[in-house]
């Protein structure tokens, strides 16, 4: 039976990972539970608490067949905050793991990284090949694990991929956390009877994508002779406005708030939507719409209106 290393399990991709996997490997999960989140590992999984720039952390990708990195700082705003603590999680933490696989006989590194590599669009949509200027220590140090990733690849011939989510949700996202996603941060509001809050007109665009499609592109990964430091986008393709989104929530409350308007955000980025024709060409295709997957968190919540 096929070890995997999952880090960050307890988190909403890492979990969905554990969810998917278990079943038929040796599933470990290595999470520090900083995320606070609730997630409880089924049985049969190993669980270890730790950080991932330990020796220990180290050892246990040594002694697995697979590791897929999920695991990571990922608040834009405490990395503004602390860039410092942001470089030891995202950078040092990744590179400790890298180097456990160097040693083991690993034959598949996965890494999580994020769209946030891409700072300020200079053209729609976003491919792969599109220059990457960070707008946060946060894109700065996913971006930096990733050229790690692909330089173990040429060097020690290590295999590695990485992806680049776009916007992810899913019902195990955090509405009280103050860095949650947008979709999150609607839903509580309306399900409250409150309207939901846009800065900006709401003429911005993101590309939403179900963290069930982001663990299907990782499983995927996981058996494709993709394996030289490969990266790929995940996403869904399509782009889809603030105002819409808000819409489509009041919409599934059945919801007459309305929406409530304030000043945008300084350095928001206007629009992004992601190229996934090079996952495509590997075997992915997004399943899961954003209306149906806007339900399932609200259903999820118990706060769907019947």
């Amino acid at each position: 039976m096929e070890k995997i290393l999952i880090t960050g399990g307890l988190g909403q991709i890492g979990g969905y990972l554990v969810d998917r996997l278990h079943a038929g490997s040796q599933v470990t999960v290595l999470d520090n539970m900083s995320s606070g989140s609730s997630y409880a590992v089924p049985e049969g999984v190993r669980f270890v608490k730790d950080d991932i720039s330990s020796p220990q952390a180290r050892e246990l990708a040594a002694s697995h067949d697979v590791v897929i990195h999920t695991a990571a700082q990922i608040s834009v705003v405490r990395s503004m905050q602390e860039p410092v603590f942001d470089a030891q999680n995202n950078i040092f933490g990744t590179l400790n793991l890298l180097e456990g696989a160097r040693i083991g006989n690993v034959r598949k590194f996965i890494y999580m990284s994020s769209a946030a590599v891409y700072g300020n669009p200079r053209y729609l949509p976003i491919d792969e090949a599109h220059p990457q200027e960070p707008l946060s220590p946060y894109g700065a140090s996913k971006l930096c694990g990733e050229k790690y990733c692909s330089m173990y690849s040429r060097a020690y011939g290590l295999p590695t991929v990485s992806i680049r989510p776009f916007n992810i949700y899913s019902p195990r996202q955090d509405p009280s956390n103050p860095y949650s996603g947008v979709i999150s941060k609607f839903i509580s509001r309306v399900s409250q009877g409150l309207p939901p809050v846009i800065f900006g007109d709401g003429s911005q665009t993101r590309d939403f994508v179900s963290a069930h499609d982001v663990v299907d592109m990782i499983v995927l990964l996981m058996d494709k002779d993709i394996c030289g430091g490969e990266v790929f986008n995940v996403g869904t393709g399509t782009k889809t406005s603030i105002s819409e989104l808000a819409c489509m929530v009041l919409d599934a409350f059945r919801s007459d708030a309305g929406i409530e308007y304030r000043d945008p955000v300084q350095g928001d980025i206007r629009h992004s939507y992601s190229d996934i024709s090079g996952a495509r060409k590997a075997g992915y295709a997004p399943k899961v719409c954003l209306q149906e997957g806007l339900l399932e968190v609200i259903e999820a919540q118990g706060k769907r209106l019947e």
